[in-house]
C-alpha cells in the first residue's frame, strides 16, 4: 500500500486571516469620510451623549476605495470629550448596504488620548498576537470633507467575524467585558467575573452581551470559578486566561481585568464550550493607565516607580478579582503563568524586540503626528515619550506623568529578573521527538522528550485546531518508548487519528514550570500522518443538496449547502490528501484538511460555503442550484468519484439509493449525515412553522424560538418512539440539552401538531 509521507516541524498558530492592506503596519492607511451635513461634529456629539447611534456619512473611502452610506459615530469612553479637537471615530462600512473592505465591515479607530508617543496600542497589540488571538492594529491618516483630521490607530473590531476567524463559530455566547455605564471610580459594576447568584439582572450592568443567548453560560462561568474550581478548566480556557494576566503584569497594563476597574475583555464560548479570554483597548498599555485598586496598590494611581516594582501576582488574595484569587490557589496554574511570564519578558524585552519595534512604529507614525493640527499633546512629546517620561496637561489627562514606553519596560525588566520567584529553577525540556516520525494513520505513536530537573510532565495534544488539547501523563519508565527508565527521557503514546497531530510539553517541579514551545497553547509542534492513499469505492459521494434553505445548517446556524462522504469499509479513513471541486477543468479545487476524518461505515458532511473559518469542514466553492459537476479526486488526476447534476429543487437532495453504493436520484428528502432513505415527493414536515430550531444539525444543546403558545413538544425517534418531553411553560425561547441522545434523526412535534425535523449530529 502506497502512503502519502510528510515531515515532523514546529507550528504556530496564527490562523486569523491572511494579512490585508488594511492592517499592513508598514503603511499608513488613508481614510477619507464625506458628510453632507455642515454640523456633523454636533450630530455626533448628539448621537454620543445619547443613543451612541450613528449618523450617515455621504462616502467613505478607504485607500481609494468607496463605500457609499456608511455609518460613523464617536466611541470610546475616557478618551472621548465633546470638547476634543479629535475624537475616536467607528465606522461601520454595511451601516446601510452590504460592504466590506478586504472582508471588514467595522473600523475602530483610536485618537492617541493618554497616549503621547503614539505607539502603545499598535505595538502591545504586534507583540500580544504572538501569545493570543488578538486583533490587528496600524495606522491611518483621517480627512473629513477633505480637511486632514487627524491620526489615529487602526484597530481591527472583536467582532462575531473575529470569533469566527480565530474560534471557528460565531453563534454562541458572546460578551464585551466592559460596564454598560462606563468605567470610573465611582463605579460599582465591574465586570470582574464574581458570582453575584443565578438572577441575570445582577449581571446586566457588568456585561454588554454580543450574542442572542449567553446569560446563563457566563453565571456558569462565575459560579465554577467561585464554587467549582476544580473543574473551570470545562469552561474557561485557562492558559488563555494565563496569557491575559500574564501579559497585563509584564507590560503594565492596569486598563485592564488586573486593573482597578477589571474591564477591556470579552469572553466567547467555541463549540467546545469553553470561554476564550481576548484583550482589546491597549491604548493605555505601557504605564499610561496607573490604577492597579484596592489594597495592592491602593485606590488611586500608581507612579511610575510603583508600576515598574509591581508586583508579579497583583490581588492574588483579593476576592474582588475573582479569575486572579481562584485561578493562583491552584499551584500548577500559578506556576504556569509564571513560566508565561517570564517568556513574555525574555522574548519582548530583554531581547530588544519591543524597543526597536517601538523605534520602527515611531517612524512610521512620525510623519502624520507632525502634519496633524489636531494632535492632542506636542511633537516633542511625542518624540520624548517614546524613551522617557513626560508631564503632560492635555489629552484628558488632567495633567501628570506619562512613562516613557522603553524607559518603563527596562525597568520592568530589572526588577522581574531581581525577583526571587522570577528566578525560580524550572525544568529544562529539549530533544522533543516524535516516534515514528512519519506514523500511519490510525496507530498509535510516542512522543518523547529529554526534561531535567522536573517532577512531573504532560503531553497536550489535539487531532486538530478546532478542538481543546487532552492532556495525559508522560512518563520515564522505560514502558513509553522512552529509552531507560529514571534516564531524564519521558514518554507517552498517542493515537494518529487525523491526518495532523498538534501537541506541546509542560513539566513542573517543586517551584517552577516550563512549556515546549515556550509559547504553549497558542503555539504547537505539529505532525504530518502517514495517509493510506484510497482506492475507488472506499470513500463515495453519497448526498449532497444544492440548494438549502430551510433544511440543516452549520455551526452558526446558517443555511449552507452541503456534500455528504460515505466511508464504505470497516476502517476510519482520512481524506487528507484528497481534493474536492465543481469543476472538472480545475479537479484541485478544495483540499481537504488533515481533520477531515469519515468513520468507519460512516459520514462525513461537509459545507460548500466558502466559509473556512467555521468550525466544520468548509470548502472555498458553493454549489450551483442550476446544475455542475463534483469532482472527488487527488491531484494527480485520480478521480475516487464524480457527479454531474442538473438544476435542483429547494432544500431536496441528490442521493445514492441504496445508500453508499447505487446510482444517483434528484429530488430526494435530505438525510443530513444519516442512512439514505431514498424518500422522494412532497415532505410531510410543515413548510411554515411557527417555532425555529437550531442549530440543526446540533450536537449538545438546541434553541427553540417562537414556542410561548406551545405547551409541549414532544421528541421522537425516528421510528416514531417517544424519546423525551420539553415542557415549555410560556417561554418565548427555550435552550433544551440533547447531550444524551444517541446521533440520529429525530422528530419534534408540538401539542399543536406542528412538526420539525432535526438531526443529531456526531461529537
Amino acid at each position: 500500500m502506497r502512503f502519502f509521507i510528510f515531515s515532523f516541524f514546529a507550528f504556530i498558530s496564527l490562523f486569523a486571516k491572511s494579512q490585508t492592506e488594511l492592517y499592513d503596519p508598514s503603511v499608513v492607511q488613508v481614510i477619507e469620510i464625506t458628510f453632507s451635513q455642515t454640523n456633523w461634529d454636533y450630530q455626533m456629539d448628539t448621537a454620543k451623549a445619547g443613543s451612541e447611534g450613528y449618523i450617515l456619512a455621504d462616502m467613505v473611502v478607504i485607500n481609494g476605495v468607496s463605500f457609499p452610506n456608511s455609518g460613523v459615530k464617536y466611541k470610546g469612553n475616557s478618551t472621548y470629550n465633546a470638547s476634543n479637537d479629535k475624537n475616536p471615530l467607528h465606522i461601520k462600512l454595511d451601516y446601510t448596504v452590504n460592504q466590506d473592505y478586504d472582508g471588514y465591515e467595522d473600523l475602530k479607530l483610536s485618537n492617541g488620548s493618554k497616549d503621547p508617543s503614539m505607539v502603545r496600542e499598535v505595538l502591545a497589540y504586534d507583540i500580544l498576537q504572538n501569545y493570543m488571538h488578538c486583533p490587528r492594529s496600524n495606522y491611518a491618516r483621517v480627512y473629513i470633507n477633505g480637511t486632514y483630521y487627524g491620526v489615529f490607530s487602526n484597530s481591527e473590531s472583536i467582532s462575531k467575524s473575529f470569533c469566527s476567524d480565530h474560534f471557528y463559530s460565531s453563534g454562541n455566547a458572546f460578551f464585551k467585558c466592559n460596564p454598560i455605564g462606563g468605567a470610573g471610580p465611582g463605579s460599582s459594576s465591574y465586570p470582574d467575573l464574581a458570582y453575584y447568584g443565578t438572577t441575570q439582572s445582577s449581571y446586566t450592568s457588568r456585561y454588554e452581551m454580543q450574542s442572542d443567548f449567553g446569560w446563563d453560560d457566563l453565571i456558569h462561568l462565575t459560579d465554577t470559578l467561585k464554587n467549582f474550581t476544580g473543574s473551570i478548566e470545562e469552561i474557561l480556557d485557562v492558559d488563555r486566561a494565563l496569557w491575559m494576566l500574564a501579559f497585563n503584569d509584564v507590560f503594565v497594563n492596569l486598563d485592564s481585568y488586573t486593573g482597578g476597574f477589571r474591564q477591556n475583555y470579552y469572553l466567547y464560548r467555541d463549540n467546545n464550550g469553553r470561554f476564550n479570554s481576548i484583550i482589546w483597548d491597549l491604548n493605555m498599555c505601557f504605564g499610561s493607565f496607573t490604577q492597579l485598586g484596592a489594597t495592592s496598590g491602593g485606590g488611586g494611581g500608581l507612579s511610575v516607580t510603583a508600576m515598574e516594582t509591581m508586583t508579579l501576582y497583583p490581588h492574588q488574595t483579593e476576592t474582588g478579582w475573582p479569575l486572579i484569587y481562584y485561578i493562583f490557589q491552584n499551584d500548577t496554574y500559578k506556576k504556569m503563568y509564571l513560566a508565561h511570564v517570564r517568556t513574555l519578558a525574555t522574548e519582548m524585552i530583554d531581547s530588544g524586540y519591543l524597543a526597536t519595534r517601538a523605534q520602527e512604529l515611531h517612524d512610521i507614525v512620525a510623519t502624520a503626528v507632525a502634519e496633524d493640527n489636531n494632535y492632542i499633546y506636542t511633537v516633542a512629546q511625542f518624540n520624548s515619550n517614546l524613551n522617557s517620561t513626560v508631564t503632560v496637561t492635555g489629552g484628558g489627562m488632567g495633567g501628570g506623568s506619562i512613562a516613557g514606553v522603553t524607559s518603563i519596560m527596562n525597568n520592568r525588566l530589572s526588577f522581574l529578573e531581581s525577583n526571587s520567584d522570577y528566578n525560580l529553577d524550572g525544568p529544562a525540556i529539549t530533544n522533543v521527538l516524535a516516534n515514528p516520525t512519519a506514523p500511519f494513520f490510525g496507530d498509535d505513536f510516542a512522543i518523547t522528550a529529554d526534561v531535567d530537573n522536573a517532577t512531573e510532565v504532560y503531553l497536550g495534544y489535539r487531532p486538530y485546531i478546532e478542538l481543546n488539547f487532552t492532556k495525559v501523563t508522560m512518563y520515564d519508565d522505560g514502558a513509553h518508548n522512552d529509552g531507560a527508565a529514571n534516564d531524564g527521557t519521558y514518554g507517552a503514546f498517542i493515537n494518529a487519528s487525523s491526518g495532523m497531530i498538534q501537541y506541546y510539553i509542560y513539566a513542573q517541579n517543586a517551584q517552577a514550570g516550563m512549556f515546549s514551545p515556550v509559547r504553549a497553547e497558542h503555539e504547537f509542534y505539529s505532525i504530518n500522518i502517514s495517509v493510506p492513499v484510497l482506492s475507488v469505492g472506499d470513500v463515495v459521494i453519497n448526498e449532497f443538496v444544492a440548494s438549502n434553505e430551510t433544511g440543516a445548517t452549520d455551526a452558526d446556524g446558517q443555511y449552507d449547502d452541503w456534500i455528504e462522504f460515505y466511508n464504505t469499509t470497516d476502517s476510519d479513513i482520512s481524506l487528507s490528501g484528497t481534493y474536492l471541486s465543481d469543476n472538472f477543468t480545475n479537479p484541485t479545487k478544495w483540499a481537504f484538511p488533515e481533520n477531515a476524518v469519515v468513520p468507519a461505515n460512516g459520514y462525513l458532511t461537509i459545507w460548500a460555503d466558502e466559509n473556512g473559518g467555521q468550525v466544520g469542514v468548509h470548502t472555498n466553492f458553493k454549489l450551483s442550484a442550476l446544475g455542475e459537476e463534483l469532482v472527488f479526486g487527488y491531484s494527480d488526476g485520480t478521480i475516487l468519484d464524480t457527479h454531474v447534476y442538473g438544476a435542483q429543487f429547494a432544500d431536496r437532495s441528490v442521493a445514492r439509493c441504496e445508500n453508499g453504493s447505487g446510482p444517483f436520484i434528484d429530488n430526494v428528502l435530505p438525510t443530513f449525515g444519516a442512512f439514505n432513505e431514498c424518500i422522494v415527493g412532497v415532505d410531510e414536515e410543515q413548510e411554515f412553522s411557527s417555532f425555529e430550531v437550531y442549530p440543526n444539525p446540533a450536537t449538545d444543546f438546541i434553541q427553540i424560538d417562537g414556542t410561548s403558545s406551545i405547551e409541549y413538544i414532544h421528541i421522537l425517534s425516528s421510528t416514531g418512539q417517544l424519546v423525551t418531553t420539553i415542557f415549555i411553560n410560556n417561554y418565548a425561547s427555550i435552550r433544551f440539552e440533547i447531550s444524551d441522545l444517541a446521533n440520529g434523526i429525530y422528530l419534534l412535534q408540538t401539542n399543536t401538531g406542528e412538526t420539525r425535523r432535526i438531526v443529531v449530529g456526531s461529537r
